[in-house]
């Protein structure tokens, strides 16, 4: 009997492109869905861009522009490149939606009439430059319980202990690099401990990982569970909570809530009842998440569903993070890569079966080593699967498959006496077990290829029915691979689809071989990975070194006739080595606040992004040249590895260039157009 099957990813938050770590959980997710269409059952792939929080109005007031108009041309982005990807939801929405607001009141009634929301006056980290009550994401600092230094404000990258911002030692806020001073706010929170025996048969009850079940059983035995902060105060670009103005949903409380909010949305659209996918014992509901964020799925979000009455998922599918060449994602080797960067130069077939082969239902973090994905590539999927058709399609294009199954040697069977094997691995997200399968058929398939030399048989009139027979043989081997690769590998079922005329559509279809069928004409179907692609796609994804062009040699002291003053004023300084250059390290920057110093005759205090999440606070003496409100949004040049200045206004963080003897006469130099914020000048 078929299955009724909900299946989400985590949100992908609006405020930054995709890159090939996000596409680890994406692409491990339309596996399973594939999977499960394949094999007969009604899988519904939902997800929706995470659109609230600060970092969205801070990104928004900076490129002076509305949060909606933000997240809008960021929704299309992701969907761009999750679409490059083959990568294919049944409904893409947002968590700033009438339907998603609808579904917030609803589970927040039911939070209100159960007794578990408090209301408790609290200190709040409070950023008084950028004037803004501070985000977990947005506060640095020493853990409390493990001493890590530079943890984030909800939870410990090395302890996995969790705690509130304001309980950092020495915080620093990340949007102006100075220390957020307390203030007193009115928050809500839900008190989940309410809910400890549930959750606590529910994350041991099978419905995680074990490594992730085991995890979370420390939180059951040692204290109680702590109140989930869910408000936060205005400015916050979000769903003001309806009985408590003023203050707004914390975007994770949403944001799970966009899977149902999702869900509804298609509903509405295809004139189905969200009741039937959200509170039915017949649906189950799969979730895919990232370990970085399985304390919020398992813990406050069941503990939201079972007091509105909606269904718990079935099973919590936990990954861990990717690494390439065994380190972190970097920026500066080329390592971090967006997306739509990888398809300028790859196959998007390519990533998804190497991060197959590397996928597993435990929770651990998988490698990208570029040299064994150029290897498996090549190897696998052009040397041994795409293989066997491309040497022996074109031998029986005019004779077709044979009207009979030759004798193989019982090869066939074997090939479809791994179809339920396979299928569990699928089922468990064991994909790299699965990928181990597959290859050791084709490993079977090749060396009968191999013996049986069509190529030599073709050159003998007299044996044109054993050459039929022996692509025939070979050619439904190659269809049976393809069909236990369609869910990683969906172009290239595709490809196979036209070549046999007859569309992969269910699992099933490995136990029969295809007979009597016209063969169509063999196209390519799949290149070998060139190193050079990545190669350039490294280079490019590294940050560019903006040269700064030298004057013309045509021209002339006599065509511009400029003065020689300014050079007389300041001579050229003593001559230095390029070492000596090379330990200034200028960045092009973005201005994303300004303000004037009033203690101060000069300075103007400027907020400068260097890209994503960076950013350092200056004070430069420009007030006599500029009004701040002038100077947001402009990309200027700052030498980033200045030693900090300790002034009585704050810290500065670094220094901007620019031109001019001083007073009004100072001119901030620009990049040119295309430059982007975190590019090294040299």
């Amino acid at each position: 009997m078929s299955r009724n099957i909900l299946v989400t990813s985590a949100l992908p938050y609006a405020n930054g492109h995709i890159h090939i770590g996000h596409l680890v959980e994406y692409l491990q997710t339309d596996i399973w869905v594939r999977f499960q269409k394949l094999r007969g059952n009604r899988a519904l792939y939902i997800c929706a861009d995470d659109t609230h929080g600060t970092a969205i109005m801070i990104r928004a007031r900076a490129e002076g522009r509305s949060e909606e108009e933000l997240i809008a041309e960021m929704s299309q982005a992701h969907q761009r490149d999750f679409a490059g990807f083959h990568i294919a939801f049944d409904h893409y929405g947002s968590t700033h939606s009438d339907h998603n607001r609808a579904v917030c009141h609803e589970i927040w009634a039911a939070l209100r009439r159960d007794g578990m929301v408090a209301e408790q006056e609290i200190d709040q980290l409070y950023d008084t430059q950028a004037q803004t009550f501070l985000a977990d994401r947005f506060v640095r600092g020493t853990c409390p319980k493990c001493g890590s230094t530079n943890q984030p404000g909800d939870n410990c990258g090395h302890c996995g202990a969790t705690y509130t911002p304001s309980a950092l030692i020495d915080p620093l806020s990340t949007l102006s690099g100075t220390r957020p001073e307390v203030r007193s706010a009115t928050h809500l929170f839900v008190r989940i401990e309410q809910l400890h025996d549930f959750l606590d048969h529910w994350t041991q009850s099978g419905t995680l990982p074990s490594e992730s079940a085991n995890y979370l059983k420390n939180f059951f035995l040692n204290s109680p569970l702590r109140d989930w902060d869910i408000s936060r105060p205005a400015p916050y670009f979000g769903f003001e909570i309806p009985d408590s103005p003023g203050n707004y949903w914390y975007v994770w409380f949403d944001a799970p809530i966009g899977y149902i909010g999702s869900t509804s949305e298609w509903c509405a659209i295809h004139g189905e009842k969200l009741d039937d996918w959200w509170r039915s014992e017949s649906t189950e509901i799969h979730h895919f998440i990232g370990k970085d964020i399985q304390y919020f799925h398992t813990l406050f979000w069941p503990a939201m569903l079972k007091t509105a009455g909606f269904s718990l998922p079935r099973f919590v599918h936990i990954h861990g993070f990717l690494t390439v060449e065994g380190e972190k994602m970097s920026k500066s080797r080329g390592t971090f890569v967006r997306a739509s960067k990888y398809l300028e130069h790859l196959d998007p077939e390519y990533l998804r079966y190497y991060y197959a082969t590397k996928l597993s239902s435990r929770v651990e973090d998988i490698d990208l080593n570029l040299g064994e994905f150029v290897a498996r590539v090549n190897s696998d999927l052009v040397g041994k699967v795409v293989n066997l058709a491309s040497r022996t399609a074109r031998f029986i294009a005019d004779t077709g498959l044979s009207d009979t199954y030759p004798d193989d040697g019982g090869l066939f069977v074997r090939f479809a006496a791994r179809n339920e094997e396979i299928a569990e691995d699928y089922e468990k997200g064991d994909y790299g077990k699965a990928m181990r399968a597959i290859m050791e058929l084709a490993d079977l398939a090749n060396p009968y290829v191999e013996e049986s030399a069509p190529w030599e048989l073709r050159k003998d009139p007299a044996r044109v029915q054993e050459l039929r027979d022996v692509c025939t043989v070979a050619l439904n081997l190659f269809r049976t691979l393809v069909i236990y690769l369609s869910p990683v590998l969906p172009t290239l079922a595709e490809k196979a689809s036209t070549l046999f005329d007859d569309p992969i559509t269910h699992w099933d279809q490995a136990q029969t071989p295809l007979l009597g069928k016209v063969i169509g004409k063999f196209t390519h179907m799949m290149q070998r990975v060139d190193p050079k692609n990545i190669e350039k796609m490294l280079d490019e994804s590294k940050e560019e070194t903006a040269s700064v062009s030298a004057p013309s040699n045509t021209s002339t002291t006599q065509t511009w006739s400029d003065s020689g003053d300014a050079l007389a004023a300041t001579p050229i300084a003593p001559e230095i080595t390029i070492d000596d250059f090379a330990k200034l390290d200028l960045r092009v920057v973005r201005i994303i606040d300004a303000a004037e110093v009033p203690e101060a005759r000069k300075l103007v205090r400027l907020i400068l992004s260097l890209g994503g999440d960076e950013t350092r606070q200056v004070f430069a003496g420009i007030k006599a040249a500029y009004d701040p409100a002038t100077l947001i949004g402009r990309l200027v040049v700052m030498v980033a590895n200045l030693a900090p200045r300790k002034m009585k206004f704050g810290e500065s963080q670094g220094m901007i260039v620019a031109a001019g003897p001083g007073g009004e006469d100072i001119f901030l130099l620009s990049p040119d157009q295309g430059a982007q914020p975190g590019q090294r000048v040299g």
